[in-house]
């Protein structure tokens, strides 16, 4: 062995731990500082049925219960703000030229295209620059964000 490159070994160490007992081992340490020992250790005085009781089972299943209540409400709540009239229509992605005639007629909302669907598909027709593709896009974009059409949208006029 080479010299000088070991640290010092103490065979009379003292190891202290938090609950106040105390004994003497070999270390490197002069003294060691513990938080469990044996005579605090949950396994080794036969506590452990305590431990894990302190929360019970019925409390764990609540809390999980609860957890998933509110995943629930917030994916409601993301689903409502999906659909909602509210919504302005340039987030429906239709395009510039569309999304741009449609705040020019006043149409600024998902709620009053709605509206306008439900007079029929001659009323979004008669707003300049809107035409059967814009019509055709913004009908398939409702559907997948949602929204459910007015009966007189589902009509084809020619």
């Amino acid at each position: 062995m080479k010299k000088g490159i070991h640290p010092t070994y103490y065979p009379d160490a003292l190891v202290i731990c938090a609950c106040g007992n105390t004994w003497r081992t070999g270390s490197t340490r002069k003294e060691i500082r513990t938080e469990v020992c044996s005579k605090c250790h949950p396994f080794f005085t036969g506590q452990q049925q305590r431990i894990l009781d302190m929360e019970g089972q019925v409390d764990r299943f609540y809390k999980r219960l609860q957890a998933r209540q509110e995943f629930v409400d917030t994916q409601k709540a993301r689903e409502m703000a999906r659909t909602s009239p509210a919504r302005p229509v340039a987030e429906l992605e239709l395009g510039n030229r569309p999304t741009e005639a449609l705040i020019k007629a006043g149409l600024t909302t998902v709620g009053q295209v709605l509206e306008r669907l439900a007079e029929g598909e001659a009323s979004l027709l008669a707003v300049e620059g809107f035409g059967r593709k814009s019509l055709i896009d913004l009908k398939k974009r409702l559907r997948q964000l949602g929204y459910e059409l007015p009966a007189a949208a589902e009509d084809i006029v020619v």
